[in-house]
């Protein structure tokens, strides 16, 4: 009976037993997104960046993270994406595009692809180019 008892104590220590959460652990990607017009942006312009796994071409992209905000300065803009590399799945492309709206209006957007390779060697920080829409 003594057997049994202390097996059950045992087996009901273990279940009580403090499981530590995986601690989660965060990548980034720093860069500016700069423009070859000279003028001003005025002070309702805002900036989204995203980073995007682009692997499959018949569906919408997926976005792993998105920096938005209103444009605090002139360019070159900074900005700031964090994501978990666990979400970085072998073989798949990543890119990182921006664009600059003014009211709700597009005027500025990257037209050529700006492929990141997610491994801790992509050159920081990344520099963005946009042109204007017409």
């Amino acid at each position: 009976m003594k057997k049994y008892s202390l097996l059950a104590l045992s087996a009901l220590l273990g279940a009580c037993q403090s499981v530590t959460p995986p601690t989660e652990t965060k990548a980034s990607l720093d860069g500016e997104v700069f423009y070859l017009q000279r003028i001003a942006l005025p002070p309702t312009a805002t900036l989204s960046v995203s980073l995007q796994d682009v692997s499959l071409a018949d569906a919408p992209a997926v976005v792993l993270d998105e920096h938005k905000g209103q444009v605090k300065g002139q360019v070159p803009l900074p900005f700031h994406l964090s994501y978990d590399p666990a979400q970085v799945k072998p073989g798949h492309r990543y890119s990182v595009s921006a664009r600059i709206e003014v009211d709700g209006k597009l005027i500025f957007i990257t037209t050529e692809h700006h492929a990141v390779q997610l491994d801790g060697k992509d050159p920081q920080p990344l520099k963005l180019r946009v042109d204007a829409v017409r």
